[in-house]
């Protein structure tokens, strides 16, 4: 446990700082395994397809430790309010005052608002070790979701988020999806009232500036049968 305390750390601080003093680059990639993943566990998947600026994944079934909603109009703010919970969570302020280890990627997602000068509403997850997985530990505040076999259009990119670059890159995965085999999923599931818009996936520390592996998420509605071919 002592060995990972520093990156916790760390990643804390990354979601504390001021991101605005950090440079941005937005170098974009598929097929990247996030360097972060070699040191800490992260969810497994099956990678379907590599298109022209996405991904497309199939994760087996995980379970996810999620905030409630948080209503605010910044990305950057109500992630760093969700993780300070997240984080209280694997220190031990659960039920069964368990420390568990950290993970990646820390997820955003970007529920639906009423409008363009509305407050969003997002809610902040964390990847249960599989060691934690048969019993999760519960805490107040924070919900247990088990997701089941999920499909998810990914795209990658570099640098340190912001509340701009996500939209930026957001618009841009949904660009490259567009006359796909692929969109009509991405649009069946945009159109259910509590799917996200999209999610916003997390690896990095902030002492990591090279190899920084950053990625938005869009659900796609699909079950293995109706895979197109």
């Amino acid at each position: 446990m002592a060995a990972f305390i520093p990156f916790k750390l760390s990643l804390l601080l990354s979601l504390l700082s001021n991101i605005g003093f950090w440079p941005e680059t937005s170098k974009n990639d598929v097929g990247i395994f996030p360097p972060t993943c070699n040191r800490i566990e992260c969810p497994s998947f099956d990678l379907i397809e590599v298109g022209n600026g996405y991904e497309i994944r199939r994760y087996n079934s995980t379970i996810w430790v999620t905030t409630s909603p948080i209503q605010d109009i910044s990305l950057v703010e109500a992630t760093r309010t969700g993780f300070l919970q997240l984080f209280d969570y694997i220190q031990g302020k659960n039920k069964y005052k368990q420390q568990i280890e950290m993970t990646a990627p820390v997820i955003t997602e970007v529920l639906p608002s009423d409008g363009p000068f509305c407050e969003s509403s997002f809610r902040i997850s964390f990847y249960l070790p599989k060691v934690n997985q048969a019993n999760p530990p519960p805490a107040e505040g924070l919900h247990i979701q088990k997701w089941k076999s999920t499909y998810l259009a990914v795209r990658q990119f570099s640098g340190f988020v912001t509340d701009y670059n996500v939209g930026v890159e957001a618009a841009a995965l949904e660009a490259s999806l567009a006359d796909t085999v692929w969109s009509p999923a991405i649009k069946k599931s945009q159109k259910e009232e509590t799917t996200s818009v999209y999610l916003v996936a997390q690896y990095n520390s902030p002492f990591e500036f090279s190899g920084r592996v950053n990625e938005i998420w869009m659900l796609a509605d699909l079950e293995d049968e109706l895979l197109p071919v």
